[in-house]
């Protein structure tokens, strides 16, 4: 594999160049009075001038995913400065130390029930920036069963993209797209509730065969340089797990309360998150009994460690920048529901279900692909016998799946940067699961029509 920094920038060139060949086109946009949303008319596409990207603007296309990714990178280092403050207190390693003692024997119960734990926050408030404050002990956790960093990882980035897809009580994707349908708040719930077991069943079981294989062997890591490394760092046995410590994971527990509260009644999710974060980082090293100057140390030195990650969150928004100056988006969105227009009901709804899976890597964005797509495919659906519930559950689980390996996704590459997980090696790894949850998608989509899945 190449470097990742080479990769992406590959893909920003390639990208450019299909700007020659794709047309430019474009929707209008309207704003909806009931909903708020910007929507697409769907009878509105029309082709415009050609706006190829010049060979400049590929390199100006890098600084420029930096300025639009600046509110992620920035929180990628606070939390990366945060969690370096609250580590340095030894506290992380002598709970889990303590954990790991009283689940001896009862590893595997921890892959499935930390899974199921994060699903329900992707399922409900839509958990994704918050997943990057939970990596890193889910790292640390997986270490000290003997398993590689991609297992901690993947216990709490594929547990929130599980639930996300999913999504049964998500109001930024499933309500969103539902409000664009024209259809009753949070319906079809039961079905949404199977996808979510359904893919924390697959998730699980492929997780516990990789981990199981790595603590038998360490080598089987795909990170096993990496691994290695880390072990001659963190030492995790024989810890003593003070007063101060508990005092300490006291002072986290609380502020991941506060950022649940606060997500769920619209706070920022990036300022605010940032603050409380930093302010739990600062509270906890105090009461560790750290000085303001070794406090003040171990913040940069978190951060540093991050620095990697943090430019290729920028460097991955650089591709939708491109995206965007060439106008093609909207183009790839009309043919493909040309295409699925000839296609009968039940393989139009997969259809459907693959299209949102690839176009994910041109709008990462879980509300504006909704509000992109949804008054495209929404009418389509009508035409060829796809209930609109189908539609959108077919743009939720192609939103959500993807995110777990599009590098546009912003936090998909902050995760492997707080977990230092190289992307090609995380490609590796989440490939089959990924098409493993694809074919399940595909049966689901298919079920949706036997069953004429609607709004109840």
């Amino acid at each position: 594999m190449p470097h990742t920094f080479v990769l992406l920038f590959l893909i920003i060139i390639v990208v450019a160049i299909a700007t020659y060949v794709i047309p430019a086109g474009v929707y209008e946009k309207v704003m909806n009075p009931e909903t708020g949303v910007e929507e697409v008319d769907s009878e509105s596409y029309k082709r415009v001038e050609q706006t190829p990207v010049p060979p400049a603007d590929i390199f100006r296309a890098v600084p420029r995913g930096m300025g639009e990714a600046g509110w992620i990178i920035f929180l990628i280092f606070i939390i990366g400065g945060s969690f370096g403050m609250i580590n340095a207190t030894g506290a992380i390693q002598a709970g889990i130390s303590k954990m790991v003692l009283s689940l001896q024997d009862k590893e595997k119960l921890i892959i499935p029930l930390t899974l199921l734990v994060f699903s329900l926050g992707g399922a409900t408030f839509g958990m994704a920036e918050s997943t990057l404050i939970f990596i890193p002990m889910g790292v640390i956790l997986a270490r000290s069963l003997k398993m590689d960093a991609i297992t901690g990882m993947a216990m709490v980035f594929i547990g929130a993209m599980a639930g996300f897809s999913g999504g049964f009580l998500n109001p930024f994707t499933v309500g969103v797209a539902q409000e664009l349908a024209g259809l009753p708040l949070f319906s079809g719930i039961v079905l949404r509730i199977i996808v979510q077991l359904v893919l924390v069943t697959i998730a699980s079981i492929y997780i516990i065969r990789y981990s199981s294989r790595v603590k038998k062997d360490p080598s089987y890591s795909l990170i096993a340089d990496i691994e290695r490394e880390a072990l001659l760092n963190e030492k995790i046995d024989d810890v003593v797990f003070t007063a101060r410590h508990k005092l300490v994971l006291l002072v986290v527990g609380l502020g991941f309360g506060l950022i649940i509260y606060g997500v769920f009644n619209g706070w920022s999710t990036s300022t605010d998150l940032a603050a409380i974060f930093l302010a739990v980082g600062i509270v906890a090293a105090l009461i560790g009994g750290h000085s303001p100057n070794t406090l003040a140390e171990n913040f940069i030195n978190g951060a540093r460690d991050l620095t990697y990650g943090a430019l290729i969150v920028g460097l991955a928004r650089g591709i939708v920048v491109v995206l965007q100056d060439g106008q093609i988006i909207d183009t790839i969105i009309y043919a493909s529901a040309n295409l699925l227009s000839w296609l009968p009901s039940y393989l139009s709804a997969s259809g459907m279900f693959v299209f949102q899976l690839f176009l994910n890597f041109f709008i990462p964005s879980g509300s504006g692909q909704a509000a992109t797509t949804i008054p495209i495919m929404a009418p389509l659906g009508d035409l060829l016998g796809v209930s609109r519930q189908s539609v959108v559950l077919a743009y939720q689980m192609g939103d959500g799946f993807t995110n777990a390996i599009f590098p546009t996704s912003a936090i998909l590459m902050a995760g492997l940067s707080v977990a230092k997980i190289p992307y090609g090696k995380w490609v590796r790894w989440v490939l089959p699961l990924m098409i493993w949850w694809a074919i399940a998608g595909i049966i689901v989509m298919i079920i949706s029509v036997l069953i004429n899945y609607g709004p109840f």
